[in-house]
């Protein structure tokens, strides 16, 4: 992360302090201080970005419990040497399928969830390609902090088919990739895939 985000590094600091407070709260002076450090920490965000402060505090003010990362997932489906990738509409450009797993998910399952819902094709996990911090590449995916989690998936049925979060379905040569949504799917998480395919041995990779 830059110099020119560190507004976004404290920001993220100070909500997940304030989060972890106000739940180990003991008293009412402490609910409120700590509920103004949540504030504080929105308005540095509505300061710096585009982002509303009330749209922002809410979204702070509804984190329960202890701050804790969220855990994103990604499917990564390779037919005849190429990588499925789908078109996101938030940003037109290419990714992985897949997305935020859901309280009570197992995270392969999600992931194979995502990948249907977001491309149309069945899939299963086989392995752990690895597990990337995915706010240290220089582009923060979220306010949030957030872990991806990447499996190498087999292909089981289904058609290319896009849905309300993306606009195109398609397989590529990894050496002949689309516009890349980074924050999503980016070349060290191919290389990664690459790797694997090359060595199924391999070690998951971890951060």
């Amino acid at each position: 992360m830059g110099n020119s985000e560190k507004w976004l590094e404290w920001a993220r600091e100070i909500q997940a302090l304030a989060q972890t407070g106000l739940t180990y709260a003991p008293n009412h002076y402490e609910e409120e201080r700590n509920k103004r450090l949540l504030e504080i920490a929105a308005e540095i965000v509505s300061e710096y970005s585009t982002l509303e402060f009330k749209e922002t505090a809410k979204v702070f003010m509804a984190q329960p419990g202890y701050a804790t990362p969220k855990v994103d997932v990604r499917a990564a489906v390779v037919k005849d040497g190429k990588i499925l990738l789908v078109r996101e509409i938030s940003d037109g450009r290419w990714s992985m399928p897949g997305g935020w797993a859901d309280v009570g998910d197992f995270p392969a399952q999600a992931a194979e969830r995502e990948a249907l819902e977001e491309s149309g094709f069945e899939v299963k996990a086989k392995k752990v390609i690895g597990v990337f911090d995915a706010n240290r590449n220089g582009r923060p995916m979220e306010f949030f902090h957030a872990v991806k989690i990447v499996y190498l998936c087999n292909l089981i049925g289904g058609e290319a088919k896009a849905s309300d979060e993306t606009s195109e379905v398609a397989f590529f040569e990894f050496n002949n990739l689309p516009p890349l949504s980074e924050n999503r799917t980016n070349l060290k998480h191919l290389n990664e895939i690459q790797a694997h395919l090359k060595n199924p041995a391999r070690a998951a990779y971890f951060e």
